[in-house]
């Protein structure tokens, strides 16, 4: 069985396919754009109109907005039409994104993935509405209203207009703060409970960033630190539901996996653990006495337990020879202890065997040594039968 990185169904892709089709999402990417611009481009003057609304119901009678560079009047309804093809057309370059890294997450990769996709565009549009029809007023009248006497406000469009796409942008990027926070704890960087133990430095930081990509005034610094705190809150809400959704998902699909437990009884199945006798069920004597029997009669198995104390049975059920009450013994304490007897003198063991192979080597060199006198005593025996022979020849000398 081969280990792939790749998910199931799928192909590995060389690099210059990875390139093409890169360049075939971009290229769709670029032309959403184009098609965006080019039905926006007729409405620039119109759009500019409905951007600079905010500031225009707050300006004086006498007042307006004014134009200081030669290509201006052109130039930055042209920008701003480009401008609102980018942020309109974000959901179709995420989604080309999303069809480029598709192929090579898995299942629930993908599940992670596309959620968190769709709310960021919802959220960085949220955003921007909320600059749009809260925020703008609010500070458009606060600075308007704190010009001094005899000076006449005019603001140039182009600063207008950079103005506002930088207070789109932070606030877009501000209303992301719950996605950030789910992604930190699904994959693992951090937990729901340490961000909310981090809650006094989030407010903090909040207020900073605040400071930095707002006017310097009190109001729209506000207006973006608390929306940035209570979507901190709630990323850290959401990322612990999910958080226990999945654990609990995970238990389940544990206990599926090892599968429901019999219940014990003769339907059931035989008890998973030991059973633990009641006082009043009676203790196991006579199956154990009779054991041996049944195993001699119906098969050669060895029994598990001997019926009487001192007594044992072979492999055919017949019993062997009771054991010295010494060997008893030391069994009975090997066998309650666990340990063996520290009192047995190995080294007189050892010096006795010892003993024992000296004496066989003795025995053996006494073997020798009897050989070689039965090599010598054919000659002796062989003289003696001469002199016999002699001495039947020679009776009569004999008896003289």
């Amino acid at each position: 069985m081969t280990h792939s990185a790749l998910p199931p169904d799928d192909k590995e892709m060389t690099l210059v396919e990875h390139l093409l089709e890169l360049r075939d999402r971009l290229t769709k990417a670029v032309l959403a754009i184009i098609v965006l611009f080019l039905v926006l481009f007729p409405f620039a003057n119109d759009l500019y109109h409905f951007i600079a609304e905010p500031l225009l119901r707050y300006m004086p009678a006498n007042g307006g907005m004014i134009a200081t560079a030669v290509a201006s009047p052109f130039l930055t309804p042209f920008k701003l039409s480009l401008v609102l093809a980018i942020y309109l057309a974000m959901p179709v370059i995420l989604y080309q994104l999303w069809a480029f890294i598709a192929p090579g997450l898995y299942e629930h990769e993908k599940k992670l993935v596309g959620p968190l996709l769709a709310s960021s565009v919802f959220l960085f549009y949220a955003g921007g509405a909320f600059a749009y029809y809260v925020v703008f007023p609010l500070v458009f009248r606060f600075l308007t209203g704190t010009a001094p006497e005899g000076v006449t406000i005019a603001t140039d469009i182009s600063l207008y207009l950079d103005f506002v796409i930088k207070m789109f942008f932070a606030f877009g990027v501000a209303f992301e703060v719950p996605v950030a926070t789910v992604l930190l704890i699904l994959t693992g960087v951090t937990s729901a409970k340490k961000l909310a133990h981090m809650r006094p430095y989030v407010i903090v930081a909040a207020f900073i960033i605040g400071m930095l990509l707002t006017p310097p005034d009190v109001i729209s610094q506000t207006l973006l630190a608390v929306p940035m705190w209570l979507l901190y809150e709630l990323g850290v809400w959401i990322g612990a539901l999910l958080t226990r959704d999945r654990e609990e998902d995970e238990g389940d699909m544990d206990s599926d996996e090892d599968g429901p437990t019999p219940p014990d009884g003769p339907q059931g199945g035989p008890p998973t653990g030991p059973e633990t006798p009641s006082p009043e069920s009676p203790a196991p004597t006579a199956t154990r006495t009779t054991a041996p029997a049944a195993a001699a009669a119906a098969s050669p198995l060895v029994v598990d337990a001997p019926a009487e104390q001192g007594l044992s049975f072979d492999e055919d059920g017949q019993p062997r020879a009771p054991e010295p009450a010494q060997d008893q013994d030391i069994e009975a304490a090997s066998d309650e202890d666990g340990q063996e007897d520290d009192d047995f003198d190995w080294d007189a063991e050892f010096e006795q065997i010892e003993a024992e192979m000296r004496a066989l080597e003795g025995e053996d060199a006494h073997n020798e040594g009897d050989g070689a006198e039965q090599e010598a005593d054919p000659h002796e025996n062989a003289e003696n039968g001469a002199d016999t022979a002699q001495n039947r020849e020679n009776p009569g000398k004999n008896g003289a």
